[in-house]
């Protein structure tokens, strides 16, 4: 049961914390309204249309991205001004074990950390989709990420197994190419063969229509031949594949992150690393609010010179330092060969290491 000390711990420790993660979110709107005022003004939307096609999906991303580090610094805060008061040698001295005194901190922890988890599988990557399809439409509309630019492109890819399929000048905006092949392979043969002057995305049926077909099946030396003027067909791939978006990883919904690196595993592609990595983090950075948080308990409850200034210059060191660590250990595995389950979960490994020296080494 909880009892008067955890209460009173835990209002500071969460009030601290929403206090925190509300002035921080503030001052980022703020800094990203200066510097894309001018977009704004372009786009032409009206105040509301800005808050409801941009800012919801932008508040929720800085909230999503600062959530660890802000808990880590609420808590180095009210922690740090409770030991300057001398609450922490009060309360030990009233006979409350050291371990008893971290519960507070720990069912807060596990609390935010599952908020955090939940709003990663399917919140946060749909505040992503708003922020990053305005981003796409009014502030990148001269890059690649621009969704308006259509271009003639080639795609060649494996859509399962044995099944490869070819695009030839498939247009992004109408969702159709002008010549398609499709192969398929069995013992390094070819006993599959259709090919269609246009191939268009049919949204109704969720599927891809046909025209001009011409179908080759294979048996050893006997051929037969099919025309069609029309036909649909499951090729296992979505227009949204068949464009580029560096943003995409961080709009799918866990599920469909799933789901997508499971097909392009299938179809053989390669560098998956970046998607596998976002996975990973979508647990490994909830964990990581638990581990930050008993560390900062651990330091700041101690009553040192310098106080609350001290400690919260801890805070911010050890708050870049895990930053650090963890960009690097995320491009190192998509630039090379580290493993993603490990690039996302190497920061927390070692801050678990350094918590329990700290707290080994913390007197009691």
């Amino acid at each position: 049961m909880l009892k008067l000390l955890d209460g009173y711990i835990l209002k500071k420790f969460l009030g601290t914390f929403v206090f925190t993660l509300l002035v921080i979110t503030t001052i980022a709107v703020v800094i990203d309204t200066s510097e894309k005022a001018d977009d704004f003004v372009k786009s032409g939307l009206s105040a509301t249309q800005l808050i409801t096609h941009y800012y919801i999906g932008f508040i929720g991303f800085i909230m999503s991205m600062i959530f660890p580090l802000m808990v880590f610094i609420a808590v180095i805060y009210f922690t740090s001004k409770m030991a300057g008061r001398s609450e922490f040698i009060a309360i030990l001295a009233g006979g409350v074990r050291y371990n008893r005194m971290l519960r507070p901190y720990l069912i807060g922890s596990v609390f935010l950390a599952v908020i955090l988890w939940l709003a990663s599988q399917y919140w946060v990557p749909r505040a992503n989709e708003i922020r990053t399809d305005f981003q796409a439409v009014y502030v990148d509309r001269n890059s690649s990420y621009n969704p308006d630019v259509n271009r003639t492109t080639n795609y060649y890819l494996r859509v399962d197994p044995t099944t490869f399929v070819g695009l030839r000048y498939y247009d992004t905006a109408n969702k159709s190419a002008s010549n398609l092949f499709l192969q398929k392979i069995k013992d390094n043969k070819v006993y599959y063969n259709l090919r269609a002057e246009i191939v268009r995305w049919d949204p109704a049926k969720k599927n891809w229509k046909l025209l001009n077909v011409v179908e080759h099946k294979f048996d050893g030396l006997k051929e037969t031949v099919k025309k069609m003027d029309s036909m649909q067909i499951n090729l296992n791939v979505q227009p949204r594949e068949l464009r580029r978006d560096d943003y995409l990883k961080d709009k799918l919904t866990t599920k469909e992150l799933k789901q997508f690196i499971h097909m392009e595993e299938v179809r053989g592609s390669e560098g998956l690393n970046t998607f596998k990595v976002e996975l990973f983090h979508r647990d490994a950075t909830p964990f990581s609010v638990i581990i930050l948080a008993l560390i900062g308990a651990i330091v700041s409850s101690r009553k040192v010179r310098g106080g609350s200034g001290l400690h919260l210059a801890f805070g911010i060191v050890t708050a870049a330092l895990f930053v650090v660590m963890d960009k690097f250990s995320v491009t190192f595995s998509t630039k090379g060969d580290f493993p993603p389950i490990l690039a996302a979960w190497l920061p927390n490994i070692i801050f678990s290491i350094v918590a329990f020296v700290l707290y080994i080494r913390t007197p009691k």
